[in-house]
């Protein structure tokens, strides 16, 4: 006998509301059985375990539910995965330039913010100095300024 969850077990598993269960159904990633009184109870086979899995994999790698969905449908479909792993690959690395754009851009702000604090902290040393020089007192370092 095949092993079946139940919405709350996957849910609990993978860490997700039961809500979000229901969208991914609503999307056609989770295709459970209904069982009980007019078919209100979901069962989910392990196919439904694994494509919940991929999925959540998938967004992880910054990936559409779209997109997810377009790659794993595929594995449902013939056994020659090579037109399944050129789609992989080519959404893959379409995602990797993105986040690679992404991560130039984060670098780029960083390095502006170290250029604003290192002029902010000359400044304020500067106007530290020139109010210590007005009462005869010591030079402040601009390391000491943080």
């Amino acid at each position: 006998m095949a092993i079946t969850y139940s919405i709350s077990d996957l849910a609990r598993e993978f860490d997700l509301t039961t809500r979000a269960m229901r969208f991914y159904e609503d999307m056609g990633l989770l295709q459970p059985e209904r069982s009980g009184p007019g078919g209100r109870s979901r069962v989910y086979s392990g196919r439904d375990r694994t494509r919940l899995k991929l999925t959540l994999r998938a967004k992880r790698l910054g990936l559409s539910l779209t997109e997810a969905k377009d790659i794993i449908d595929m594995y449902d479909s013939p056994r020659d995965t090579g037109p399944q792993l050129r789609k992989f690959l080519t959404v893959i690395a379409e995602h990797q330039k993105q986040l690679e754009a992404q991560m130039q851009d984060l670098q780029a702000n960083l390095d502006e913010l170290k250029e604003h604090q290192r002029e902010a902290r000359l400044l304020l040393a500067k106007s530290i100095d020139k109010a210590a020089s007005k009462k005869g007192g010591a030079k402040v370092k601009v390391n000491d300024v943080a």
